[in-house]
């Protein structure tokens, strides 16, 4: 058995009476086993002594590392006392059971402790972080077990296997579902490697389920199960065999390498083969080679071709829009809307260019409008007057613009009653 006893000494400024060394809260580490076959727990156990007692319980470390499973068994955490000088000593005990998962030599670094504990003749409590050494321990194979792998060491294992479906008289739409479970007593399930094997058979499509795991825990001994299934779907004629499951262990009651088995399947399923491509020859794939680049051709030929052609149709298309009465009439609202006394001759003129039939400058209203609009703005009159001038504008030109550019479909209704009689 290691027993290793961790003091650590708090200087305090100014303290109300002398503290001795060993007034101070203690660390215990007891490791009693520092070998272990992989996957097999050893004991550790933490215990924190204090002179008084603990306001607050200890902040205890985890343990945790690669390769390596650390567990706390039930109740791993207890009330302690024991004798010091004399004197009764309160305490807490931890205790942590940790497995190496391969083998080899593992070194846990300095653990530390957070321990808040009375100080009685300071009147408060105090903090104080308490400090492990390394802790080493080892994984070590026994003898006659160097080529299991991977090593899986337990007191009890069985493997079983559950068939469902007819594996022998199959046809294209039948299913099988091969479902094997594990299981171990005295280490975790998780050290469980993978029981079925990806198989590719033809005609048969495979559809794995995800492994189910279940672990218990009895005072410490560890077992549980493995569970895998696979679901096969046949689709069309052929199968094949779906192999053994074998799985190597070791048995750490009797001290020899056992192995526990599950016959493989033969699958048959009676139907046409599935189809299968036959493999393209030299000559024809230097035949798709060069359609496949006289099609690249013709097709850069053709978009030399089109793309100026479509671009000359853009063109024409904008040229004739930009032609338009309606652009032109648009300009001018935005002239007028603006209120721009200068742009306006020059986007009236270009828009009566455009007007088929009589210049729509001539109209009365038109040249009434213009006249109002030029004593507005060279007569000194209000800016009121002018809005409505321009808005006058706006009216008359819309009531001199023919009725086939605003776009009139049919003329008004005739009346109901021409006669005008009752």
């Amino acid at each position: 058995m290691i027993r290793i006893l961790c003091v650590l000494v708090l200087l305090l400024p100014l303290p109300l009476r002398a503290q001795e060394p060993e007034d101070m809260p203690q660390l215990i580490v007891d490791f009693p086993e520092t070998e272990a076959i992989p996957g097999q727990p050893l004991s550790l156990r933490l215990t924190v002594l204090v002179p008084s007692f603990m306001p607050r319980p200890p902040v205890w470390p985890s343990l945790e590392a690669p390769n390596l499973l650390v567990r706390l068994p039930s109740r791993s955490t207890n009330p302690v006392s024991e004798r010091i000088g004399g004197e009764t000593w309160a305490g807490i005990s931890r205790h942590y059971r940790i497995s190496p998962m391969v083998p080899g030599q593992v070194v846990l670094p300095p653990q530390e402790v957070l321990v808040t504990w009375q100080d009685v003749g300071a009147g408060e409590a105090r903090q104080v972080t308490l400090t492990t050494g390394p802790i080493a321990f080892s994984g070590v194979v026994p003898d006659g077990a160097e080529g299991l792998d991977p090593f899986i060491a337990a007191s009890e294992l069985s493997l079983t296997q559950q068939i469902e479906g007819e594996p022998g008289t199959m046809v294209p739409g039948d299913s099988l579902k091969r479902q094997v479970t594990v299981a171990v007593t005295g280490v975790s399930p998780m050290f469980l490697p993978q029981l079925l094997a990806p198989a590719e058979l033809p005609g048969v499509a495979a559809y794995p389920d995800e492994p189910r795991l279940s672990e218990s825990d009895d005072r410490g001994a560890l077992s549980g199960t493995r569970v895998e299934s696979v679901t096969y779907l046949a689709e069309a004629g052929g199968g094949g065999a779906l192999p053994e499951v074998r799985l190597e262990w070791y048995d750490t009651d009797d001290g020899v390498v056992k192995t526990a088995s599950a016959p493989g399947i033969e699958l048959r399923i009676d139907g046409p083969p599935p189809g299968r491509s036959a493999p393209l020859d030299p000559a024809r794939l230097a035949l798709l080679a060069g359609a496949a680049v006289l099609a690249l051709g013709l097709l850069c030929f053709g978009l030399r071709v089109l793309l100026p052609a479509l671009s000359r149709r853009r063109a024409e298309r904008r040229a004739r829009v930009l032609a338009s009465e309606g652009h032109a009439w648009r300009a001018l609202m935005r002239v007028i809307a603006a209120r721009d006394h200068v742009a306006l001759r020059p986007a009236l003129d270009l828009w009566a260019g455009r007007v088929e039939g009589p210049d729509p400058r001539r109209a009365a209203p038109v040249e009434a409008a213009l006249l109002a609009l030029g004593a507005q703005r060279y007569g000194g009159q209000e800016t009121g007057a002018g809005d409505t001038a321009w808005t006058g504008l706006r009216g008359a030109l819309e009531a001199a613009r023919p009725r086939e550019a605003r776009g009139a479909r049919q003329a008004a209704l005739p009346p109901l009653n021409p006669g005008g009689a009752l």
